[in-house]
């Protein structure tokens, strides 16, 4: 880890090793805060930690966006009037007591209405996200085989799992399996299709090399505003605990 100061902040960044022959520093600001800075090995951190300071106020201001946005987003509570997300678009949440009933999840006139013999956040919050995983493994398996028409490049369907992570939408293994972070399905299709195109980029460039970032341009022009509406909605999207613990995402 490496660090630098910016008026009365001190930032604090990760290095990470770009690929061969690149001679360009990356620096990305993600949205739970953690700065990256990826180089080329032979550079040395002094080096780095130069190309870094000169864009110093530009991270300054992205870790202030961020922060500001964290800042408006209330932990769940899983009580009816609750807005949450999927595909997307916010529904109402509307939780239903019926000591009879068999607990379960139905996206019905606009609303997201969970039905439990006995209410509790913490069932509301458990069925909701199993509802999701299930949403999830049908979405994602359909947006992969739209997508996998444009990744001419890849010769056979790849293995899909889905796994909530704390730290990522998405990776793909070096065997080639794409995971894909449940929470994904509340975003835009647009969003999802941006995630799957990334790793199934991946499975023709392993790193975020300048040959990787040429690939996923062309099969997916504009990608940059696409990345950044989901960056935009991540707090969103990805607050689901009770007690208010946030996850944050990596891509």
């Amino acid at each position: 880890m490496l660090q630098f100061n910016y008026g009365d902040e001190q930032i604090t960044f990760e290095r990470l090793q770009r690929s061969e022959g690149i001679q360009r520093v990356l620096i990305k600001v993600h949205p739970d805060c953690r700065v990256e800075v990826a180089a080329p090995a032979q550079v040395d951190d002094s080096e780095v930690l130069a190309a870094v300071k000169k864009r110093g106020r530009w991270i300054y201001q992205q870790l202030r966006d961020f922060r500001q946005q964290s800042a408006y987003v209330t932990p769940r509570q899983y009580i009816s009037g609750e807005s949450h997300y999927y595909l997307g678009k916010q529904y109402l949440l509307k939780v239903l007591e019926d000591s009879n009933a068999t607990p379960q999840v139905k996206l019905l006139r606009g609303k997201l209405e969970v039905t439990l013999p006995q209410k509790s956040a913490a069932r509301v919050g458990q069925l909701l996200n199993d509802w999701y995983k299930v949403r999830a493994k049908e979405v994602f398996a359909k947006r992969l085989d739209a997508m996998l028409e444009q990744a001419l490049w890849v010769a056979k369907r790849p293995p899909l799992r889905i796994l909530t992570m704390h730290t990522q939408w998405g990776s793909c293994s070096p065997q080639g399996r794409l995971t894909l972070n449940p929470h994904l399905v509340k975003a835009p299709r647009e969003c999802i299709d941006y995630v799957i195109l990334h790793e199934l980029c991946h499975l023709a460039e392993h790193n975020h090399s300048e040959r990787f970032y040429r690939l996923l341009s062309q099969v997916m022009p504009g990608w940059e505003k696409t990345k950044q509406q989901l960056d935009n909605m991540a707090n969103k999207l990805l607050v689901t605990a009770y007690d208010g613990e946030r996850l944050n995402k990596r891509l």
